[in-house]
């Protein structure tokens, strides 16, 4: 993993809405969310949900993982809430 390319994981949460106490840590770029915190969030209005999916990865290896990043990257470019 290159760090210098990496955001803190509270950068992240806290563009999509989620506080510092909302996060269990697993080291400084990954975290679980807390319950609390999805029951906060489970009042608010209904997202939409993208399903990508699959059958075999291109010749270069992209697959749904790399396919589900670049989408969220770029609703987040054209100013969408998204988060993968």
């Amino acid at each position: 993993m290159n760090e210098k390319n990496l955001k803190a994981i509270e950068e992240i949460a806290g563009a999509v809405g989620l506080r510092s106490q909302d996060l269990l840590h697993y080291g400084p770029y990954k975290a679980k969310i807390s319950l609390g915190a999805i029951k906060r969030i489970m009042k608010q209005p209904a997202g939409k949900l993208i399903l990508v999916s699959a059958i075999t990865p291109t010749p270069a290896g992209e697959g749904k993982t790399t396919t589900s990043i670049g989408l969220t990257q770029g609703l987040r470019h054209i100013g969408a809430n998204a988060v993968v």
